[in-house]
């Protein structure tokens, strides 16, 4: 068995290949597995560190906006498509895959519809509730579409050709209950744990929105535990809690992280979650039914977090708030809100629950099995 597959651009398209690529490996002993990605994008790092082979075309993105510069790149865009394609039939000529499996990202384009167009059997799994433009652009050439909600069906043109999956979520979310991660993480007491953290794009805004949040929280005496990932902004935001005259002692009930190394254990500790709506966050909350306040970013193509967040709102499983109509004071509140109203939470955990699907690769390996019968 060869299976190709493409993918790129972001994380959350790279990771649940890799994680279908170990799935077929692990129970088809010699299965063979290549990716394909594009010359520029993050997978040329996460690819060969998990020990697979890529192989690359040269595509470049497409901007939405209607200035001069976004129309001259998008004229690049066009230009290099044809290199793309022969790039696309070199791969599949060479390696003469069983099956190509598209998870997201432009590189994904070119080859999936070039091995569509030789009766290949095809598929793309696309994480987002709404579907990006390379999956939208696909589902009409490829025999499945693999989505992660029910409400996502209603996007595509064949919905005969669309089941859902589910996102793949890494095996150690699963690890341990609440009371479990509480005990691991020393925390004896009956005080409700919040996490709270957020991506790369737009974590400066929302950063300095947690100044506030924290500032608060300990101003009341620390009602809470909470746990916060700063990320890049790690040093300003003690910084600036400095400041203000905001003490965090080690060991103390509200601790601020650069990096949370071990989120599947403090996720699973959590009684709220804080954060962005990336289709990889929601899975893992969805998952594990962890109920959440979601801030969409704002800066991502699409708008497909805030499309991602609703999704979760429409089912009561997510309050949903938008950056530039919130600040730290009314996050705070929203927050203490939920925690006090455990009614609340126990229904948000429930239609959470419902959302997910229980073994998302499972569900997809045996999609793609079925195609290659």
């Amino acid at each position: 068995m060869k299976i190709l597959f493409t993918c790129g651009g972001t994380a959350g398209h790279i990771n649940p290949a890799i994680a279908l690529a170990r799935l077929f490996q692990f129970r088809h002993q010699g299965c063979q597995v290549l990716f394909a990605g594009a010359d520029n994008g993050m997978e040329r790092t996460l690819v060969p560190h998990e020990g697979y082979e890529l192989r690359t075309v040269h595509v470049n993105t497409i901007h939405r906006a209607w200035k001069w510069k976004d129309i001259k790149h998008n004229v690049m865009t066009v230009v290099t498509l044809p290199q793309a394609r022969r790039q696309a039939r070199a791969i599949l000529d060479e390696f003469r895959p069983d099956l190509v499996v598209g998870t997201g990202g432009y590189a994904s384009y070119p080859v999936v519809k070039e091995a569509a167009r030789r009766g290949i059997p095809t598929a793309v799994h696309e994480s987002n509730a709404v579907p990006g433009l390379t999956t939208k652009m696909l589902s009409k050439v490829v025999d499945r579409v693999m989505v992660g909600f029910e409400d996502s069906r209603q996007h595509y043109p064949h919905p005969e050709r669309v089941v859902v999956t589910g996102t793949p979520v890494r095996r150690d979310f699963f690890n341990d209950t609440r009371r479990e991660a509480r005990q691991k993480l020393g925390l004896a007491d009956g005080k409700p744990m919040v996490l709270s953290y957020w991506g790369s794009l737009g974590a400066d805004v929302m950063n300095h929105y947690m100044a506030d949040f924290i500032a608060e929280e300990v101003g009341e005496g620390c009602p809470i535990h909470h746990l916060h990932g700063a990320g890049r902004n790690y040093a300003w935001l003690t910084g600036e809690l400095g400041r203000r005259g905001v003490a965090l002692t080690k060991g103390g009930d509200v601790e601020v992280r650069e990096y949370i190394y071990d989120m599947p254990l403090v996720m699973a500790a959590a009684d709220l979650v804080i954060c962005r709506a990336g289709a990889s966050t929601i899975s893992e909350l969805t998952a594990i039914a962890k109920p959440c306040i979601l801030v969409p970013s704002p800066n991502v193509t699409n708008n497909h977090q805030e499309k991602n967040a609703r999704v979760l709102e429409q089912h009561g499983a997510a309050v949903v708030l938008l950056e530039p109509e919130i600040d730290g004071k009314r996050l705070y509140g929203t927050a203490k809100e939920l925690l006090a109203d455990r009614d609340r939470l126990t229904a948000m955990s429930k239609s959470l629950t419902e959302l997910s699907v229980t073994d998302a690769s499972e569900e997809i390996y045996q999609t793609l099995i079925a195609l290659l019968k």
